[in-house]
């Protein structure tokens, strides 16, 4: 188990790997995409396979399955997902996290939904061996939920389908200038064009000074970005700016506040002066030609910066992946108040931002309504490298993702997933190098599928290093659903995380107040255990906030 606050040094991906598929022509058959559905999958808590393996083992750090919440008497699958009830009285907290409610059994996962979250287990009833067949077909088997894929499953056949996708493209490097580089993984070491600094430079505002004082001072002093001033001789002093370039033959750079002048306007140091104090010389930082920051480094705003200072206007990086999101349902309205039977569409604002802070490119947002034909020809004509879809992932008779795949030929790689919220979410491949993640119509049900599917997928086409993985104790108990696992939001708080109210699969308010999704394993958690937490892009201070 990972402990409190620490973080494990394994990695889903090896960045070096995804930089060698930008050009690597396929070699071998192309990979299985991942387990069946009949498979058991990794044991929880185990500790990720190697960057070849089958993938790792997110999460589920807590109990067994025997463990504190399991026994409800049902042991059957879940019948949809209805969110929690919101029992006990808050203890306080972002959010109103309450004394073990906010997790509360996920035996329903009920509530207004744009459509795709069907409670039945339709829509994950196909086996991953037989891509084309009909998972939604009323008449499903009862067991058909437990040929779901495992959560920590779903996550790794993604990467495997970005690996495999990534081979078929052989995607170029791009040329990106600094400012439209943030987010991007360099796909070329980023070396010194120049010594840096590339002329010995001022450090402080002061006067440079030669030989021993005291000094005569000159009339004119030296600022930065002007040509190379005149020798000093000894005896002799200049005024300096910061960032100036230092006199020739100048002995030291003697702080404002460590001389003073005399009434004849001579300079007298207050403290011992060092040859070479306050002095940056040349290549101080680096010589040019020296590598700066390896290949596969993540271009944060310091990265841009010392690009920058060392000379470069654009870098070499890995492309975005290209990303079509299509907002299905004729239920909602793009403005104003619900009314008659409509509801806004939340999805729309949400995940084109979300997505940018997983690196990808956003190119369209599209509203198709109920049109089973408008949808396949969105599908058919994109050419994406990723198709997100939300609702219509179940068997209604609006649902129309199901049969549009098996129409056009496309592989299911996942069909359902033993997560809650988001069990009815998708991974097809439609060729092989496009995909297409359906995510359920709920908001938090598609939010799951965002970071289970869309994430791993785009950060692998991206070439990003895996997030580091780490737990932390929950300050309150989590109820887990017998079977699968819970994402569940909450806040960072004292070394814990603090489980918040409104997780259902329709509630957008707690993750709105969340700083990361708790990973809770089936049978729950107890107050005080571990559980691993999975970062929000806007959480973490890091790289993940680009979202324009």
């Amino acid at each position: 188990m990972v402990s409190p606050g620490t973080r494990a040094d394994d990695e889903d991906l090896g960045v070096e790997e995804a930089l060698a598929l930008l050009k690597e022509s396929p070699r071998r058959p192309q990979e299985d995409p991942g387990p069946s559905h009949g498979d058991p999958g990794p044991s929880h808590g185990g500790s990720g396979p190697s960057h070849g393996g089958p993938g790792p083992s997110h999460g589920d750090p807590g109990p067994s399955h025997g463990g504190p919440g399991s026994s409800y008497g049902d042991p059957g699958p879940s019948h949809g997902d209805a969110g929690p009830a919101h029992a006990g009285p808050s203890r306080g907290g972002p959010g109103g996290p309450s004394h073990g409610n906010v997790a509360g059994p996920s035996r329903g996962e009920s509530g207004p939904s744009h459509r795709g979250s069907d409670p039945a287990h339709r829509g994950s009833g196909t086996s991953q061996g037989a891509p084309g067949s009909s998972p939604g077909a009323p008449g499903s088997s009862p067991g058909a939920h437990h040929r779901a894929t495992p959560w920590p499953d779903a996550r790794a056949v993604a990467e495997r389908a970005a690996r495999s996708a990534a081979r078929a493209a052989r995607r170029e490097p791009v040329s990106v200038p600094l400012d439209e580089a943030l987010g991007l993984t360099l796909a070329a070491p980023l070396t010194a064009l120049t010594d840096l600094p590339s002329f010995d430079t001022s450090a402080m505002d002061g006067w440079a000074v030669a030989g021993p004082g005291p000094w005569a001072v000159r009339d004119e002093g030296v600022l930065a970005g002007h040509a190379e001033p005149a020798p000093l001789t000894d005896g002799e002093a200049a005024r300096i700016a910061t960032g100036a370039r230092i006199p020739p033959d100048t002995t030291a750079v003697l702080r404002t506040e460590h001389g003073r002048t005399d009434d004849r306007g001579r300079l007298h140091p207050v403290r011992g002066v060092v040859h070479g104090q306050d002095i940056r010389p040349r290549g101080q930082e680096c010589r040019g030609g020296d590598q700066l920051l390896p290949l596969g480094t993540l271009a944060t705003p310091p990265v841009l910066g010392l690009a920058a200072a060392a000379g470069y206007d654009t870098l070499t990086a890995v492309p975005r992946p290209r990303v079509d999101v299509l907002v299905l349902g004729d239920e909602l309205l793009t403005g104003g108040l619900p009314h008659d039977g409509l509801i806004r569409d939340a999805l729309g604002p949400l995940l084109p931002p979300w997505l940018r802070a997983l690196g990808a490119e956003v190119r369209t947002i599209r509203r198709i309504g109920d049109d089973a034909g408008a949808l396949e020809r969105a599908v058919t004509t994109s050419d994406a490298d990723l198709v997100v879809t939300t609702g219509g992932t179940a068997a209604g008779p609006v649902d129309h993702v199901h049969p549009i795949l098996r129409r056009i030929g496309a592989e299911l790689l996942v069909d359902g997933v033993k997560v809650r919220p988001g069990h009815p979410m998708l991974l097809a491949r439609l060729k092989d190098d496009q995909h297409l993640v359906g995510l359920p119509g709920n908001p938090l049900a598609a939010v799951s599928g965002l970071i289970t599917l869309a994430e791993p997928l785009l950060r692998t086409l991206a070439a990003r290093p895996a997030p580091e993985r780490y737990a932390l104790p929950l300050r309150d108990a989590v109820h887990g659903h017998p079977h699968d696992t819970r994402l569940v939001p909450v806040v960072l708080r004292d070394e814990g995380a603090v489980p918040l109210h409104y997780n259902g699969p329709a509630m957008l308010r707690g993750i709105a107040a969340a700083d990361a999704l708790a990973v809770v394993p089936p049978g729950g958690t107890r107050s005080g255990q571990e559980a691993e937490l999975l970062d929000l892009p806007w959480a973490t201070a890091g790289i993940g906030v680009c979202f324009t």
